[in-house]
């Protein structure tokens, strides 16, 4: 692997945070919590061998039972589920890293099995996904999900703020609001999903509102120099689409400028979920840079050389490696010294117990 030169190495500075280079650890679903959706020290031990990251964002986490998508996925809404977050931040925070919980609500990606007393899905318009949900039973398909009343929007952006608060009680540092991958929010976004004929459909400013009011929300909690919101432009995965993508990206990532967020977190378009589809440049961040002054993350299939040209080029503050992690917790110091990468197996990256989650070792060579 060629030894790339130092601009991912230098220091940065992310909210009131002064990290020591710019490798990102990538929020990944594992689905390793307890069936109560309890971190424990499993958990622990798999983010404490990653410090190597200066940032290290959790796995998307779940603001409320409502939000569930899939088993095993761990939540932050109850006191045992903040207990065993806690032992995740002391042992990050006991090897001198930061780490942000991703806040997380699927929306129309879940299935009656995940949710309360059998309940529907939830979605801005009653429109059902492509794809499957990873119920405790095996893969069911999406179902047509309920449109939510316009009366019940205020209480979506209760859960997120309330999982806030129980992040702060956990010890996090800050906290990433997953707008991403075809999830709730970015249902709402997105006009392909989004039908509603109200103040949340419709047009960009309508349909972008639940977006700014969960931050808005999130931030009362935190203080916008401590919240990142992860954004997919150009993202097929969900059944997701756009009539003009470039105008509602252009107007949110523009209005999210204003709020003075710790950062901008934007997924390359030639991810879609965890597979890779293409090998081509990266487009999107260079396309909203220059609409936004703070600190831009950019994900998305890179590695040393890759992360080092975007940086170079101007485009990107820092990078977040998401698979390369899995498999080389020491990932930080392997592209920094050029040693070789030990591959991933994705057979296990959604199953349960450690194997193929934290035996994976340093190098040694």
């Amino acid at each position: 692997m060629t030894r790339p030169d130092r601009s991912l190495f230098l220091p940065v500075r992310l909210g009131p945070y002064e990290l020591p280079h710019r490798v990102v650890m990538a929020p990944m679903t594992r689905r390793r919590a307890q069936a109560d959706r309890v971190p424990d020290a499993l958990q622990a031990t798999y983010y404490g061998q990653r410090c190597s990251g200066g940032l290290i964002v959790t796995e998307a986490t779940i603001v409320s039972p409502q939000g569930a998508g899939s088993a095993y996925t761990p939540g932050i809404y109850t006191d045992e589920q903040i207990a065993g977050w806690q032992l995740v931040t002391k042992a990050v925070h006991d090897a001198s890293s930061r780490v942000f919980l991703q806040l997380w609500h699927v929306g129309r990606q879940s299935h009656p099995s995940l949710q309360p007393g059998g309940a529907l899905p939830v979605a801005p318009s009653a429109i059902a996904a492509q794809g499957s949900a990873a119920t405790q039973t095996g893969p069911a398909p999406f179902i047509t999900p309920r449109a939510l009343e316009l009366h019940e929007i205020p209480g979506i952006v209760e859960q997120f703020r309330r999982a806030a608060l129980n992040a702060l009680a956990a010890g996090f540092d800050g906290v990433e609001i997953h707008g991403a991958n075809g999830f709730l929010l970015d249902q709402f976004l997105l006009d392909g999903s989004n039908r509603r004929q109200d103040r949340y459909g419709g047009s960009i400013e309508n349909r972008a509102r639940l977006l700014f009011e969960v931050t808005e929300a999130v931030a009362s909690v935190w203080g916008a120099g401590r919240v990142g919101v992860r954004l997919s432009p150009n993202n097929t995965f969900g059944s997701m689409s756009d009539s003009d993508p470039t105008a509602t990206y252009r107007h949110v990532v523009q209005r999210l400028d204003d709020f003075g967020l710790a950062y901008l977190h934007v997924i390359e378009p030639r991810i879609s979920g965890n597979v890779q589809i293409a090998d081509v440049a990266p487009v999107a961040c260079a396309t909203l840079r220059p609409f936004f002054r703070g600190t831009l993350i950019v994900a998305g299939g890179f590695d040393g050389p890759s992360a080092e040209a975007i940086l170079r080029q101007g485009e990107a503050d820092m990078v977040a490696f998401g698979r390369l992690f899995i498999s080389n917790p020491d990932l930080t110091e392997r592209i920094r010294n050029g040693w070789p990468l030990t591959p991933y197996d994705r057979q296990t990256f959604y199953s349960q117990g450690p194997c193929g989650y934290i035996d994976y070792h340093a190098y040694e060579g």
